[in-house]
């Protein structure tokens, strides 16, 4: 196991069992450790958009949500704040290690 997935891991720990995606996520929950490395506690609801809109544009390029984030309905937007509020909480265990 690489510290990306160690931190994919973490990501997908913080989240409650109903908010985590199938063993199919993997691959976002790596996109997402690169979240909580690159962007850190600055992670926005936009970046999570943006990375899962990468995973999911390889497995179903049709989906309705594969949209600019600001084009989203507020209540999709909000689909993404476990996900944000989780790589948040990675990214500040991070920093208090460095």
């Amino acid at each position: 196991m690489t510290y990306v997935d160690d931190l994919a891991a973490a990501v997908r720990a913080e989240l409650a069992a109903e908010d985590r995606p199938s063993s199919r996520g993997d691959e976002l929950f790596r996109l997402y450790a690169l979240l909580a490395l690159v962007s850190g506690t600055e992670t926005t609801l936009e970046d999570v958009h943006d990375a899962w809109s990468v995973w999911m544009s390889a497995s179903d390029p049709e989906h309705p949500s594969l949209v600019p984030f600001g084009s989203l309905p507020a209540s999709t937007q909000a689909q993404d704040r476990p996900f944000q509020e989780a790589i948040v909480r990675v990214a500040r265990r991070l920093e208090r290690r460095h």
